[in-house]
């Protein structure tokens, strides 16, 4: 197995139509791929037990808030979302708003849904190129509708706060992260996450 993501280039007579690259990614389900916006495929290797947990600590403290609040939905790593860039994306967790989620279409909405979440969470694992990983949430900040992004360095106790049009913020060793006017009283508790 490969500890680092392996990048696929296809000539630019074999690139994947959108349907093409849903049913890729449906009979290679236990691979997680991602497709950028050269078209080149990026195949990530699976995360440690470790990383995994805290992701999905991550992606429940997002779940909870958000069925109480019920303005919009989470979704977990194993979502793709396309981006304008003709890019397709899966962020480690994700939210969007109730009303541009229901604006899609039922079949948008089952394959890689056309947008991009308010809100996305990155979270480094250590086979994760940390510059690769702010050139991604940079990618998310230049899309219609997001609001806001997190990039959590567990390593180096660190997270970076994105917002569009505004430079990377980086909190160090925080016990809490907030969701801001976006998430309004999600307060993510990085005990677990550390």
């Amino acid at each position: 197995m490969f500890s680092s993501p392996l990048v696929l280039q296809f000539p630019s007579s074999m690139q994947m139509t959108d349907e093409q690259f849903f049913e890729f990614c449906q009979v290679n389900r236990d691979l997680r791929i991602e497709r950028n916006k050269f078209g080149e495929l990026v195949i990530m290797p699976p995360t440690g037990s470790e990383t995994g947990n805290r992701e999905v600590n991550i992606s429940g403290q997002l779940w909870v808030w958000s069925e109480q609040d019920g303005t919009g939905i989470t979704f977990s790593s194993s979502t793709g979302f396309k981006l304008s860039t003709g890019a397709e994306r899966s962020p480690d967790a994700s939210w969007i708003k109730l009303e541009r989620w229901n604006a899609l279409s039922p079949e948008q909405q089952r394959k890689f849904a056309p947008i991009c979440p308010d809100f996305v969470v990155e979270l480094k694992s250590p086979s994760d190129n940390l510059q690769t990983l702010k050139e991604k949430m940079e990618e998310y900040m230049n899309e219609p509708g997001i609001q806001l992004g997190w990039l959590i360095d567990r390593k180096q106790r660190k997270v970076y706060i994105y917002r569009p049009g505004l430079s990377e913020e980086c909190l160090d060793n925080p016990t809490t992260v907030s969701g801001e006017s976006v998430l309004p009283g999600f307060i993510l508790n990085m005990s677990k996450v550390w």
